[in-house]
């Protein structure tokens, strides 16, 4: 093939690994029951793909191609290991076995529940709360040390041994690979329910890079999130999927053509998906229905308000204040207060959210959460106090690491002078 085609190829690979590798990885998990080997393994087989794939052509379904070459890579790999550890023998032979067994030919259906175990294995009881969130980010969510620890306003030395010490529980316990028994489930949904709704969240808004969102991301959480109102439909799990269904409706409203975000309050609302609005109010209403619903089903509540209003100017925020009242009740943290503090300000006014979010602020486990100076500083512009406007979006425009943020809160300095 030509130059061109070779270039076309790496742009077809790099728009599957930023798609399917989480998947492609959660697969090769289960299959060889090693992460770094996993790991490893899938990124020799996106290389060869490079290779190969220019000479004898795209397979008409790369996913389980590149899934098989990765399995054999890893055969290779501890094949040499094999010289020097003699343990490795067995599970070499139990590789090679598996490869040539009927149950590889249905790898393609087994695909679609690797993610959701993989999930449950990050989750696991065993693992302390922390690495649950940090081996998810690494693992499901593809986010790189660096990118976590600055979430978590960690090195990414103590990151890195976070996430070690987590494969090497898992490992030697060893931890099992597999969706819990259904009497099993309800005590682990809830650590389940808050990483899909994590994920969901990093693709919403993502914590860095060029691009607002990342939408393999919200995806992939939309679809674990109907695994699992499959698996256990309890009020919490249909409030979840009702809850990122009404947020992912404004995804063609959040940006510009050019990349630039766009709040709520300027959004055309006639892009807003009204198919997963539907759906999502009708989950909602479900939820409700029972009256043993949690804080993800006060929060589709708050999100159904802002789906089904024409604009912000009829937007009932006496309604949303007091679903964020009753919220802040089940869930105090700092963010549904700042939430909640934003809320009132546009029900009260910018001097009442100010009032809020300063009392917020001056609990201090948001003083680098850029959200919460932006929010701050747009209420001083309401004021018109632009002084300590530019000082508080100075603030927030130093603390985040998303691009098209950046280039909003630079804009709102300029327009300040």
């Amino acid at each position: 093939m030509s130059e061109r085609s070779t270039e076309q190829i790496r742009e077809l690979l790099d728009s599957l690994y930023r798609v399917d590798s989480g998947r492609i990885l959660a697969t090769l998990i289960r299959l060889l029951g090693d992460f770094d080997l996993a790991e490893e393994a899938m990124h020799e087989a996106f290389a060869a793909a490079l290779s190969v794939w220019p000479r004898s052509g795209v397979p008409g379904n790369p996913r389980p191609w590149l899934i098989s070459t990765a399995r054999f890579k890893a055969i290779d790999t501890l094949r040499r290991r094999a010289r020097f550890d003699a343990s490795q023998d067995e599970l070499v032979r139990y590789l090679e076995a598996q490869s040539g067994s009927a149950e590889t030919s249905n790898e393609e259906d087994s695909l679609e529940d690797d993610r959701l175990r993989l999930i449950f294995t990050c989750c696991h009881p065993s693992l302390a709360p922390e690495a649950h969130v940090a081996l998810t980010l690494r693992e499901v969510c593809g986010l790189t040390t660096e990118e976590i620890a600055k979430a978590f306003l960690i090195s990414p030395r103590t990151l890195a041994q976070r996430i070690v010490r987590a494969k090497a529980k898992i490992r030697e316990t060893p931890i099992p690979y597999e969706v819990p028994t259904p009497q099993e489930l309800p005590e682990r949904l809830g650590a389940v329910l808050q990483i899909v709704y994590l994920v969901f969240n990093e693709g919403y808004s993502a914590a860095a890079g060029a691009e607002v969102t990342r939408a393999e991301l919200t995806g992939e959480a939309i679809r674990l999130g109907r695994l699992l109102t499959e698996l256990q439909p309890e009020p919490e799990v249909i409030g979840l999927l009702s809850l990122m269904l009404l947020h992912e409706s404004r995804h063609a409203a959040r940006t510009s053509p050019t990349g630039e975000l766009i709040l709520l309050e300027n959004q055309d609302r006639s892009l807003w998906n009204r198919e997963q609005i539907a759906e999502g109010v009708v989950l909602l209403e479900k939820a409700l229905k029972s009256r043993r619903f949690g804080s993800y089903t006060l929060q589709a509540a708050i999100a159904a308000v802002h789906a089904e209003a024409e604009s912000v100017a009829v937007t009932d925020w006496r309604q949303i204040v007091a679903l964020y009242d009753r919220l802040v009740q089940i869930q105090p943290s700092p963010v549904v207060q700042l939430n909640r503090a934003v809320a009132i300000a546009m029900r009260d006014g910018p001097e009442a959210g100010l009032t809020h979010i300063d009392a917020v602020l001056e609990q201090g486990e948001l003083a680098d959460y850029y959200l919460a100076h932006s929010a701050r500083a747009d209420m001083y512009r309401r004021l018109g106090r632009t002084a300590e406007a530019r000082s508080s979006y100075e603030k927030a425009l130093a603390l985040t690491q998303q691009e098209p943020e950046r280039q909003f809160l630079q804009g709102r300095i300029r327009q300040l002078k």
